[in-house]
């Protein structure tokens, strides 16, 4: 029987993004490196290999510091060794957005716990970089119009599996929130959509209010 790591090895393994993007953004696509499948594989065969219906959250894309290193998403090198218990040969660093979501998991009752209800993915499965920084699917007009069937195949793909679609968590705040409604407007994937703040925001310019941004997600993904 199908079990989610199967379900995700197959997305993950075969995605097929546009060659070219506009100016010179650049794809940040981690996968493509057979080091970061192998460690995302032995991830996904630790908390996925079952068929239990699971609630999507989802972020952005990925960044430089997390996924685009780990191929798992808000999930940078220290979490992965520290937290998930998951051996690599990355270079031993944190993120801001990583540190939140653990303690949001830790909140939870720990990865376990966490994973084998809800699956955290993204808008965009894979990041961009321009002059070697970030930057976000809807920062360009002409990048999302490029970019957008890639979107939303992959979206469909991701959510053709067994997934619970009464609520689906936006992550980033609103922008990321209002694009991702607009899609389910036209294919319906989800009965609602909530929107949360962006956990490097947070740790970044709310850290004081960490507890009840915590609170709230909590909150929203058990709704």
């Amino acid at each position: 029987m199908k079990t989610w790591a199967d379900h995700l090895l197959s997305l993950y393994g075969t995605l097929k993004p546009p060659k070219t993007l506009p100016g010179d953004i650049q794809w940040l696509y981690p996968q493509k490196d057979p080091a970061v499948m192998k460690i995302f594989e032995t991830f996904l065969h630790k908390y996925y290999n079952d068929n239990k219906p699971r609630r999507l959250l989802l972020g952005i894309n990925p960044g430089r510091f997390g996924a685009g290193v780990t191929g798992v998403n808000f999930t940078a090198p220290r979490q992965l060794k520290e937290i998930c218990n998951i051996d690599h040969n990355f270079k031993p660093q944190s993120e801001l957005s990583a540190e939140f979501i653990y303690e949001l998991i830790g909140a939870y009752g720990g990865p376990e716990k966490f994973y084998s209800h809800y699956f955290i993915g993204s808008v965009c499965p894979l990041g961009f970089i321009k002059d070697g920084k970030n930057i976000n699917y809807y920062d360009d007009k002409e990048l999302l119009n490029t970019v957008q069937p890639f979107i939303i195949k992959t979206l469909e793909r991701l959510i053709d599996f067994i997934v619970d679609n009464k609520i689906a968590i936006a992550i980033g705040g609103e922008k990321n929130f209002k694009y991702l409604s607009s899609l389910n407007e036209q294919y319906h994937w989800f009965k609602e959509i909530v929107p949360v703040a962006h956990p490097r925001f947070i740790m970044q310019y709310r850290r004081k209010q960490k507890e009840q941004f915590i609170q709230q997600y909590l909150q929203f993904i058990t709704k």
